[in-house]
């Protein structure tokens, strides 16, 4: 009886947007409201907190200005070539400390205590070793990345089921073919997870580097605008910022994604 009355029951629409979509637009409805709320109170100073319409035409006017597009093309040139040296150096130190434990013990420790340090403090020395151009940006995101990547493709490492190590050994796999066949596959998600992490800490290495020294990117422009307190342009350009960040962010996941597909 109550298998027929399961079959014969209809089937409940699923509703066209879930409740968690719908507390995440209420949120960001209710941040503006507030924040439209404070640029009329005038209980902080004035266009401290500008007027979203303010904000909107100045982001008009930014993307309307091929000014702004060399500079972002700047920064996004520093931070992928970062992200590429230290991406790759992060990886290559990860396999090793991942696979020979005594190294593990010998090194790693370094790794967990100058990981969390501000890499900020870092950049005099960059700028003595690069000069005040691009090289010292680069510089000081490369040793951003380098720190997740290599702890999370160590961590990986030991994660790794034995046998599929013991399966390459027995077919006598060079160094090469048992990293490119054996521990890249196996470890695709701590290699993705700590590029996310590593995409992010770049971000925080050469964007306040671009606004020490430099004279393009969109550090320069962000602190010069509020060097000049214009405001809306300047939350103009964070609001870009953060959208792009969040695009480069979502791609590196859906990389991963398509690449479990593809091996499934």
């Amino acid at each position: 009886m109550a298998t027929t009355d399961r079959l014969t029951r209809p089937a409940t629409a699923e509703p066209l947007v879930s409740p968690v979509t719908l507390l995440r637009i209420a949120i960001i409805l209710a941040v503006l409201a507030i924040w439209e709320i404070l640029a009329h109170s005038g209980w902080l100073y004035r266009d401290v907190v500008p007027s979203l319409l303010a904000i909107g035409k100045a982001l008009y006017e930014l993307l309307s200005h091929g000014d702004y597009y060399f500079n972002l093309g700047v920064t996004a040139a520093e931070i992928g070539t970062a992200l590429l040296i230290g991406g790759i150096s992060g990886l290559a130190v990860g396999i090793l400390l991942g696979a020979n434990r005594f190294l593990s013990k010998a090194f790693e420790s370094y790794l967990y205590y100058l990981g969390p340090t501000p890499k900020i403090i870092f950049f005099p020395i960059m700028i003595m070793w690069f000069g005040v151009g691009p090289g010292s940006k680069i510089a000081l995101g490369t040793l951003s990345c380098f720190f997740p990547v290599a702890l999370s493709v160590a961590a990986g490492m030991r994660q790794i089921d034995k046998v599929l190590i013991r399966v390459g050994k027995s077919f006598r796999a060079s160094t090469w073919q048992m990293v490119m066949k054996i521990y890249l596959p196996a470890m695709r998600h701590p290699i993705i997870n700590g590029l996310r992490l590593g995409l992010g800490v770049t971000l925080i290495g050469a964007l306040p580097a671009e606004t020490k020294l430099s004279t393009k990117g969109l550090g320069f422009l962000i602190i010069n605008a509020y060097s000049t307190f214009d405001m809306p342009r300047m939350y103009a350009m964070l609001i870009v910022l953060f959208v792009l960040a969040i695009g480069a962010n979502a791609l590196v996941g859906r990389l991963g994604g398509l690449e479990s597909i593809k091996r499934t």
